[in-house]
């Protein structure tokens, strides 16, 4: 080991050494308290292979150097001023050996200075620039340093930077940031609860008030309406078309309206018994039926509307061989029968065309035989509501999508009587469809009295709460109004009568069929004051004057007519 800064090791103690300060590696630097003449020094030879300055540390023979005194006990005369970066340059005293900091021979000349020395001696100048010597330097330790005071402003220090400052500080920035982030995401989090709280207290709101409004709400169904629930029933949005069935083969008509509630998502048929009393565009009471065959479509929406106050938008006109094909594009369809009906052209018998019975599926010929059929003696009621039901079937089985409809009631190849087109009749059908199919479709009739008046109190539940218009029949005085009973055998004279009554300027009662035939038709009046009118009736219906006497009459007619055996359509 190298122990040439030890002091007191096998050297002199008569040559104090002077503390100067530290190099850049902590160690302490020291020159000679006085100038002395010097052999010149030899560099330092760390495996002891020169001789000069220094010592053998393995004990080859080598000089060992001369003990110093580090706290100057001894006498020595004052040396030249230490030169750590071996520049040569000297204070007043005479020349001193440069010092070789690497041990390097003082012959080779001015020697390197270490890089970046911040201590130096006050008394010479502030280093210069030189490469930086990669060899330890070595010191003379043959020199006694006196004692000098010193100040702190003649060092300088260099403030080494803590390499962890900026770590510690993206760590503190980091745990704030994220708690911010935690903080906020529950922030927002309750945000959002009171927000879909408030979300689902509106909704339920708005639900029961829906229902309130729709007369929906138990005990406040529309059955059981009164001031309040009459009011919003009629203030409901309601589309309605009205569709007449024209039998092509045997005569006569069908009527019913298709009515959408667009509030209520309701469906229904509502069908109009031809009896029904209408008044035409010249003020004239009519029927239904008369005035379908005589005012046309047009005259009868606006009759239809003044009597039971709706807003029909359009007239569909379905004769009987639509129907069929309507039935069958859309693939069959099941309806409940309630009666046998015979096949017009089978011979006697053969199996009947469509069987009574439960989910019954008829093809679009069977469904026109059914829609159409009346049995013997049977109202024109009966033969109404098989008309609905097939409509009813029609719609489960008719495409929910607006263009699909469309494209039926275009492949129908029927002409659509303006104002309604082919698009708004499928894009109608197709709601009414989808309402079926989720069961919120029914069938209702409207109840007509014998008379074809309308009973405010027994038609309210059809009139207010399914059409949302008011019942306004024409004065019954207006016209002799006749009732007519089938006694005659043959179903098609009711029909022929109607027709002769009606453009005669009568009101038609239709008054069914009788159990026996008779052989004498008759025309009764019951006052005094009607005779005069039963007369006029026998002569419009092509009858003697003698079958007009005085007899029971409905209180509903005027005139009350049996037709008998001996009554001919033909010559009327």
């Amino acid at each position: 080991m190298n122990d040439r800064y030890d002091v007191g090791y096998g050297g002199r103690h008569d040559d104090p050494y002077e503390l100067v300060g530290y190099d850049e590696y902590g160690r302490p630097v020291y020159q000679q308290a006085a100038p002395q003449q010097q052999a010149p020094q030899q560099p330092y030879d760390p495996y002891a292979q020169q001789q000069g300055y220094g010592y053998d540390p393995y004990a080859t023979g080598g000089q060992q150097p001369p003990s110093y005194d580090p706290y100057g006990t001894g006498q020595q005369a004052p040396v030249p001023p230490y030169d750590p970066y071996g520049t040569g340059a000297q204070q007043s005293g005479g020349p001193a050996p440069s010092y070789d900091p690497y041990g390097q021979s003082a012959a080779s000349g001015q020697q390197p200075r270490v890089a970046e020395q911040t201590a130096y001696i006050p008394q010479q100048a502030g280093p210069a620039e030189q490469p930086r010597q990669t060899e330890a330097p070595a010191r003379d330790n043959n020199r006694a340093e006196p004692q000098r005071e010193y100040h702190t402003e003649q060092f300088s220090f260099v403030e080494e930077p803590d390499g962890d400052s900026e770590d510690v500080i993206d760590w503190l920035n980091f745990t704030e940031n994220r708690t911010e982030r935690r903080e906020e995401a529950k922030r927002r989090a309750r945000s959002r609860l009171i927000a879909l709280t408030v979300v689902l207290a509106l909704v339920a709101v708005g639900g029961v008030g829906y229902l309130w409004y729709a007369g929906k709400l138990p005990g406040l169904s529309s059955s059981d309406a009164k001031t309040g629930t009459a009011t919003a029933a009629g203030a409901q949005k309601r589309d309605v078309i009205v569709v007449h069935l024209h039998n092509t083969a045997q005569g006569g008509t069908s009527t019913a309206l298709l009515v959408d509630n667009t509030t209520t998502k309701q469906g229904t048929t509502v069908l109009l018994p031809n009896s029904l009393v209408l008044t035409d565009d010249d003020g004239n009471t009519t029927t239904l039926a008369k005035s379908v065959d005589d005012d046309g479509s047009s005259g009868t929406r606006d009759a239809i509307d003044t009597v039971l106050g709706t807003d029909i938008e359009g007239t569909w006109r379905l004769d009987t061989p639509y129907l069929q094909n309507l039935v069958d594009l859309v693939g069959n369809i099941e309806v409940d029968t309630d009666a046998d009906v015979p096949d017009p052209k089978a011979k006697k018998g053969e199996a009947p065309l469509v069987s009574k019975g439960k989910a019954q599926t008829l093809s679009g010929k069977m469904a026109v035989a059914y829609a159409t059929y009346r049995a013997p003696g049977e109202a024109q009621n009966a033969q109404l509501e098989r008309f609905g039901q097939v409509m009813q079937g029609v719609m489960r089985k008719l495409s929910s999508d607006a263009q699909g409809a469309t494209v039926t009631v275009q492949t129908l190849g029927q002409i659509i009587e303006p104002p309604l087109t082919d698009k708004d009749l499928g894009t109608f059908l197709a709601k009414l469809a989808d309402l079926a199919k989720g069961g919120d479709y029914k069938t209702a009739l409207l109840p007509v009295q014998a008379d074809g008046t309308l009973n405010t109190e027994a038609s309210a539940g059809v009139v207010k709460d399914v059409l949302g218009g008011t019942a306004k029949s024409p004065d019954k005085d207006a016209a002799v109004s006749v009732s007519v009973q089938n006694a005659s055998g043959v179903r098609d004279n009711t029909e022929q009568a109607r027709v002769v009554l009606l453009n005669g300027g009568f009101t038609f009662l239709e008054g069914g069929t009788a159990s026996a035939a008779q052989s004498t038709s008759k025309v009764l009046y019951g006052d005094a004051a009607d005779k005069e009118n039963a007369t006029e009736v026998a002569k419009t219906l092509g009858l003697p004057d003698s079958a007009v006497t005085k007899g029971t009459v409905s209180a509903n007619a005027d005139v009350a007519v049996v037709l008998g055996r001996d009554y001919k359509p033909s010559d009327s």
